[in-house]
């Protein structure tokens, strides 16, 4: 697998890179434009990697540095006005780079600032979570969350490079790995029946965080993605098959209110929620739905959700960007490795899936 993938878009072109232990300084150094530098993360990474890059990046440029809580619950406008604190503060102007490192969250945060001030400036993603790496740093998705809504709040605004070190797989809690994994399992589920095939003979490796194993994970995720950005940069249409299990999801982090369930297993619980809605519809078979079972437990992820009403459930499905004049579309598996987005489901099974008090 290459060390090295270039995502194309519209807007530009950039690459990511998959490295191990690397001089994150060194990588970034020549996709900084101008002088300024705001590296933004949070407070469990800080301790990890800022002081290596800081130190790096402070032999060239001016750097700055603003450190956020850890938490998906911190992914809001109040916590954003600090990015943009520091950056009038310190008097940056649109040559100021800023380099989100951490994971999803940081990621969001940190391009949505980009996006938004001065109207616009360069950003850089060294994501240090698998969620990250094979998910939210690619694409140039970004945003905050509406206390009514997650990621309601946003831009697409694309990177200038990711930066993917393995390595920093090695410090992520295991919780926060098992996470990730359901990204990685959602682009087996929607794009490529063979990963998933390839995701059932490896999975116990990819929890020992066999890195090399680990490495190829990654870059086929991030190849699936790229090949979709490329088509659909701004989720008009293929992109929003990338949401697979999120609309169920997200339902679940709302419900429970940010940072209780990680995103990733709130997708978890919605792929498999969505799956039995395949079934139910007769595009899946009951073996179908195990096998999707069956994975996620392997990634050591939930596959039940918690108590919420068929009501609360629909209500929160409304705020839903794939809502579209008052009709809720959602991503549906017509088969392992196809997915489709549709409006055309029965209301009735989608409500006998949401029912979790069966």
């Amino acid at each position: 697998m290459s060390d090295k993938l270039i995502v194309d878009t519209p807007s530009h072109q950039y690459p990511i890179f998959f490295e191990s232990a690397c001089d994150m300084a060194e990588w970034v150094m020549p996709f900084i434009q101008g002088k300024q530098v705001l590296i933004v993360t949070n407070e469990t990474v800080e301790p990890l990697y800022l002081q290596a890059l800081q130190t790096g990046l402070a032999e060239r440029f001016f750097v700055e540095v603003c450190v956020l809580p850890d938490g998906e619950v911190y992914k809001t406008q109040q916590y954003i006005n600090q990015i943009y604190d520091v950056l009038m503060a310190r008097h940056f102007n649109r040559d100021v780079t800023l380099i989100a490192l951490g994971g999803g969250v940081i990621g969001d945060m940190t391009g949505f600032a980009a996006a938004t001030f001065m109207r616009g400036v360069n950003f850089i993603q060294i994501p240090t979570t698998l969620l990250s790496q094979v998910d939210s740093s690619v694409g140039g998705k970004t945003g905050i969350n509406h206390p009514q809504g997650k990621n309601m709040i946003g831009a697409f605004w694309q990177p200038r490079m990711v930066l993917a070190d393995m390595h920093t797989l090695k410090t992520l809690p295991k919780r926060e790995l098992s996470a990730g994994m359901a990204e990685v399992i959602k682009y087996a589920l929607i794009m490529d029946v063979s990963f998933l095939s390839w995701l059932e003979d490896n999975m116990s490796a990819l929890m020992r965080l066999d890195m090399q194993v680990m490495k190829e994970a990654v870059a086929r995720c991030c190849q699936y993605k790229a090949k979709i950005v490329a088509e659909d940069e701004r989720e008009s249409g293929k992109r929003a098959l990338l949401n697979f299990g999120h609309t169920f999801g997200h339902v679940i982090e709302t419900h429970e209110g940010y940072g209780k369930w990680l995103h990733g297993e709130a997708v978890a619980v919605g792929m498999l929620q969505a799956t039995q809605l395949s079934y139910k519809m007769g595009w899946l078979s009951q073996q179908d739905v195990l096998r999707v079972r069956n994975i996620l437990q392997a990634a050591n992820l939930p596959i039940e959700p918690p108590k919420i009403t068929v009501a609360q459930a629909k209500t929160l499905m409304s705020h839903d960007k794939k809502v579209k004049s008052g009709q809720l579309r959602l991503i549906l598996l017509k088969s392992l490795g196809s997915a489709v987005v549709t409006a055309d489901f029965d209301e009735a099974l989608l409500d006998e899936v949401l029912d979790s008090t069966q």
